[in-house]
């Protein structure tokens, strides 16, 4: 199954030059990373990221984090993907621009649950 985590650009760049990172600031602050599914991501980049440019949605396979991925009740009751040690870049499955068009995020096509 694939999960999504939106970056700043320059989280990004993080991440590919050290070839991992505990994430974001609020990543740091709560302890673990936080991922989306593909019907959780609108919803995410609305809430944390209204009216930011300059983001990248990755998406990343499950399978490969093993038991340091934990789903847990968030947002609406619902079931999130946390990480509970460094997001390595050799998890990344693809990395894609998230560009703001009129307000509103426009995430790739091809994004899926799995």
């Amino acid at each position: 199954m694939l999960i999504y985590k939106i970056f700043s650009d320059d989280e990004w760049a993080t991440l590919q030059a050290n070839g991992d990172t505990l994430g974001a600031p609020i990543d740091l602050a709560d302890g673990f990373v936080h991922f989306s599914t593909a019907e959780q991501a609108t919803e995410t980049a609305a809430k944390h990221f209204a009216g930011r440019d300059g983001l990248m949605v990755l998406a990343l396979d499950t399978d490969a984090m093993g038991e340091a991925l934990k789903w847990e009740v968030s947002r609406g009751d619902a079931l999130f993907p946390h990480l509970y040690r460094a997001l390595r870049l050799d998890e990344v499955i693809w990395a894609k621009p998230l560009p703001l068009v009129d307000g509103r995020h426009q995430f790739p096509d091809d994004m899926t649950c799995g």
